[in-house]
């Protein structure tokens, strides 16, 4: 297949070049330092201990200069959720895309897309595999379970093909929404508040109160989910299932040996996303687009989303200047206190 990946980071630099060891003909849109990386010296894709090199196609840029003179089959989009705003606007400059599979996290991406380019258009992804990317042109995979696509699109069965006998074993969802939520699920998992307090994930599944704020953004994140008639399905290598099932049904005291077991089995050696965007003093996070997109879409269905709300604008607010980060660094109890008065 001939595509063109937006973004070179953990994500696409992970499906970008696992697909040219394959075979495939891939093209990067990335940001000028990485692109010149790229282009010198190829993409490293590390993995138990042994190095692939895979040499992009070509490396670019900007999309306009990616889609001159040149037929894609696909383009595969891999960047934050707070970039699809400026992907959108870039991709209408040059006219009608190619199809597009969305491998963003959050819920939103697709609509916003579909919108812009016809549903026809879009296709829904993720990814479930615990990627890195220490530097550019670098990619460390820390724990493979695999990739999802929406079905029922005339591309769905072939892109699925190329991913899984690239290694990237792929599973086609017959509901985009479905498979959107439940991982979004997983993202909230040890996210947010291992950020905010600056501990790592084993301390936020052992800690009580923060494991009773884990638990109340997920049960939120399940109610928006029931009241939209969607159901958690079955991610690749992910206990998924089980983990809906026993937030449905089971004391939490009972689950929490399990919840601690499938995060780190998840992420592998992998801060979250936000604690490390934090740590890197990032000025965008995505917190917005994960637990602010349960908070937000709660209030559209007449729900309340409390927990997920306040962990958003907390968050937010450490990312803006507005709250100290020490004001809840290495102090767990304070940020339990805040949220579950």
């Amino acid at each position: 297949m001939n595509i063109l990946v937006y973004g070179a980071g953990a994500i696409g630099g992970y499906i970008g070049g696992s697909l040219i060891l394959t075979g495939h003909h891939v093209t990067f849109i990335a940001r000028p330092g990485q692109a010149e990386v790229l282009n010198k010296r190829g993409l490293a894709l590390f993995y138990r201990d042994k190095a692939y090199k895979a040499q992009p196609l070509l490396t670019v840029t900007n999309p306009a200069e990616a889609l001159t003179g040149d037929n894609y089959d696909c383009i595969i989009i891999a960047l934050k959720s707070f970039d699809t705003e400026t992907v959108i606007a870039d991709l209408k400059a040059i006219g009608k895309p190619p199809p597009i599979l969305c491998l963003q996290n959050g819920v939103d991406n697709e609509p916003k897309l579909a919108a812009a380019f016809g549903a026809e258009n879009v296709l829904a992804g993720t990814v479930l595999t615990a990627v890195a990317n220490p530097k550019s042109g670098v990619i460390v995979v820390e724990k493979k379970r695999g990739a999802g696509i929406v079905g029922g699109h005339p591309l769905s069965q072939r892109l699925a093909a190329a991913l899984s006998s690239s290694g990237v074993f792929t599973k086609l969802y017959p509901n985009a929404e479905a498979m959107k939520w439940t991982k979004l699920l997983t993202n909230l998992m040890g996210n947010a508040t291992a950020a905010i307090c600056d501990v790592s994930t084993e301390k936020v599944f052992t800690h009580p109160g923060l494991y009773a704020i884990e638990i109340g953004a997920l049960k939120e994140a399940l109610a928006v989910m029931r009241a939209k008639g969607l159901a958690a399905v079955a991610l690749p290598r992910s206990p998924t299932l089980q983990l809906a099932f026993a937030l449905q049904y089971l004391p939490p005291r009972l689950y929490q040996p399990a919840f601690r077991q499938a995060l780190a089995g998840g992420r592998g050696k992998k801060k979250p996303s936000l604690h490390l965007d934090l740590i890197a003093g990032k000025a965008r996070t995505e917190i917005s687009y994960l637990n602010g997109a349960v908070a937000r879409h709660a209030e559209a269905l007449g729900l309340r989303a409390p927990i997920n709300h306040a962990l958003t604008e907390m968050l937010e607010g450490i990312v803006a200047g507005r709250i100290s980060w020490d004001e809840y660094r290495g102090k767990p109890d304070k940020l339990a206190a805040g949220i579950l008065q």
